[in-house]
């Protein structure tokens, strides 16, 4: 009797490493990859977000120093700093509609405002060739692009990890095992961006 009771433990091993074996298989480590993944793209968002922010004083010091009369600019681009840098940003931001939304609409607030301080380089010759706002210009405008990089690289993995979220197996894996996993929020484009620009010709 007590040979027969033996065996039992062992087969239960022996299926419990099955069941091992064929779970990791069957994308069971998919989700928290791909969250981790599109956190880590998220990071880099922000990451390029700082760099255009830590950027910014030095631009508007730059531009007051030839251009004191355009004070409105000046103080909509300090202001619009403030307010994208005191938009509260964790980790829940990026499951959070609210609070992404918050997050995008303040850093398109300061894309604005920083559009409007570059162009203001042309209507002023002694600023437009001064060294410094060239290399700030410069600086900033590889920044705008490596976020615009780091944006389409937080999508794409947002896009992956939502997907998995969505579909079989992810879905079975989602609802039993991950069940605080949430679907992440993407870049969006606002109605007045996707706006054709008028161009007229005097």
């Amino acid at each position: 009797m007590i040979a027969l009771i033996a065996p039992a433990p062992r087969i239960r091993l022996a299926c419990l490493l099955l069941l091992a074996l064929v779970l990791s298989g069957c994308g069971v480590n998919t989700i928290p990859t791909e969250e981790e993944r599109a956190k880590a793209a998220w990071s880099e968002v922000l990451n390029q977000y700082q760099r255009r922010s830590d950027l910014i004083p030095n631009l508007v010091e730059t531009v007051k120093g030839y251009a004191q009369q355009e004070k409105d600019v000046l103080t909509s681009v300090v202001e619009a700093r403030a307010k994208a840098t005191s938009v509260r940003v964790d980790a829940s931001t990026i499951t959070d509609p609210a609070q992404f939304k918050q997050f995008q609409d303040s850093q398109a607030q300061l894309s604005g405002a920083l559009g409007r301080l570059i162009a203001i380089a042309e209507a002023y010759p002694d600023l437009k060739s001064n060294q410094n706002f060239l290399a700030l210009q410069s600086q900033i405008e590889g920044t705008e692009n490596r976020i615009a990089v780091a944006r389409r690289d937080y999508i794409e993995a947002v896009r992956v990890y939502n997907t998995e979220l969505r579909t079989f197996p992810g879905a079975l894996w989602a609802a039993t095992l991950y069940r605080a996993a949430r679907p992440m929020e993407t870049f969006t484009i606002s109605e007045q961006q996707m706006q054709v620009p008028k161009v007229k010709f005097n």
